[in-house]
């Protein structure tokens, strides 16, 4: 290259990135809305109080909700029907940061999409500034973007989900788009249960406050793998449009579910929920009395994967669930009629000398059907529990001779026969 072309290609790069980075959002484009004033009068979800702002394409909506006071998540609202329970939040950027009366949501000429607090202490932001935006759309799919000149999308809503898939959206191998459950219905901060994608299976995990790394508590079934993203999507089935079809479609080809509602459900939304159950729901306006219905469930009585039974905190603290039903709480004085009151009772001390075993036959613990344990001989089995504090209690398969150590109870499954037993950690008395 010659020195005249190689000055010419700097000049020409330098030219490109100053014209970027003082490419500006029109006056006209930018925005700013306060959260003050009445709240809406209908019920949304998570029995919320709310104030919708005029960014609006139906049926998405966006707005401010508080489900405590003085708490609000800035959120993307599904429904426009005025019939109840039919309002859903289908995207948080401040899940677990909670902004309080006259915060602001704004846009500036700058790019950077901002939420703040009345005093201008930045909660969330887009980390657009100075990258080319010049302006904002909320898409008919609910994707909310900031684009450059050219329409090409410097940021998206899509990319950075909380609980909640819309269709087209994507999870991708190793980035930050995972599901992440919320605590509770009344407690919007991030929950223990979460679905990410791994470049060979599509594993649901569970984390206690006690152990020291997730679970897996289901994968789904199938080979797979150089897996780099898995895609939400919705399509007819047939010519007439009457059958669709909604699947969860990984980069390789393919997916682990599927779905057919009867009508057209391009507005449909995956949610791993706080019970860690994994659902779809779609909307479709017209259906007055109900536009919102559950049309895929991962754990169900009528599920081709899995029963209510395999969802760690089904029976709460401690329970035996059979048949999707928590049937028994098993004591050292044998299995007993089960209760939200069922747990073990708790270990204070790390001695030895201080506490006991007692066992439960013929039980699965959660984690047993999807991890492979250990293997080593009952007596080592009871011997790692005894020796690690936070064990809870110790699970084993004498068939295989597989150990699994539990640092929670939770549900445990019943299995037809004793090959199977439990080992609950309890303190001497």
């Amino acid at each position: 290259m010659s020195s005249s072309s190689a000055i010419f290609s700097l000049l020409f790069y330098f030219s490109l990135i100053f014209s970027i980075s003082s490419a500006q959002v029109p006056a006209n484009e930018t925005f700013k809305f306060v959260n003050e004033g009445e709240f809406g009068p209908y019920i949304n979800e998570y029995d919320a109080n709310y104030r919708m702002i005029s960014i609006f394409n139906s049926p998405f909506q966006v707005g401010f909700y508080n489900t405590t006071p003085n708490a609000y998540t800035l959120a993307l609202r599904l429904g426009v029907q005025r019939s109840e329970p039919n309002y859903r939040w289908v995207w948080e950027a401040n899940r677990g940061k909670p902004v309080r009366e006259n915060a602001t949501f704004s846009l500036g000429t700058d790019g950077n999409l901002v939420l703040a607090e009345a005093d201008g202490t930045v909660v969330w932001q887009s980390n657009t500034a100075n990258k080319g935006v010049v302006g904002f759309k909320l898409l008919p799919n609910g994707n909310m973007v900031l684009h450059d000149s050219k329409g090409n999308f410097i940021w998206q809503s899509f990319d950075y989900p909380t609980d909640t898939l819309l269709v087209g959206q994507s999870l991708r191998v190793g980035g930050v788009t995972k599901l992440v459950s919320r605590l509770s219905i009344k407690e919007n901060v991030d929950g223990p249960y979460s679905f990410a994608m791994e470049s060979n299976r599509f594993p649901l995990y569970y984390k206690s406050s006690n152990a020291p790394r997730p679970v897996v508590y289901f994968i789904f079934p199938g080979q797979f793998s150089g897996l780099k993203n898995v895609t939400f999507n919705a399509a007819p089935e047939t010519d007439e449009a009457l059958a669709y079809q909604l699947t969860l479609d990984s980069s390789s080809g393919g997916g682990p579910l599927s779905a057919r509602p009867k009508y057209n459900a391009t507005i449909s939304f995956l949610r791993l929920g706080v019970d860690g159950n994994l659902k779809i729901y779609t909307y479709y306006d017209k259906v007055d009395s109900q536009p919102t219905e559950i049309t895929f469930t991962l754990f169900d009585r009528d599920s081709i994967f899995e029963t209510e039974c395999q969802l760690p905190e089904r029976c709460g603290k401690l329970g035996v669930c059979d048949d999707n039903q928590c049937v028994a709480c098993p004591t050292e004085r044998g299995l007993l009629g089960w209760s939200q009151e069922c747990e073990a009772k708790k270990v204070t001390s790390c001695r030895p000398n201080d506490f006991h075993y007692y066992k439960v036959d013929g039980v699965d613990h959660y984690m047993s059907k999807y991890t492979t344990g250990t293997a080593i001989k009952v007596e080592d089995c009871g011997k790692k529990c005894t020796s690690d504090c936070k064990c809870l209690g110790y699970f084993y398969h004498q068939e295989k001779s597989r150990c699994w150590i539990a640092y929670d109870l939770k549900t445990l499954t019943k299995f037809p026969n004793s090959t199977h037993v439990g080992f609950i950690k309890v303190p001497n008395m």
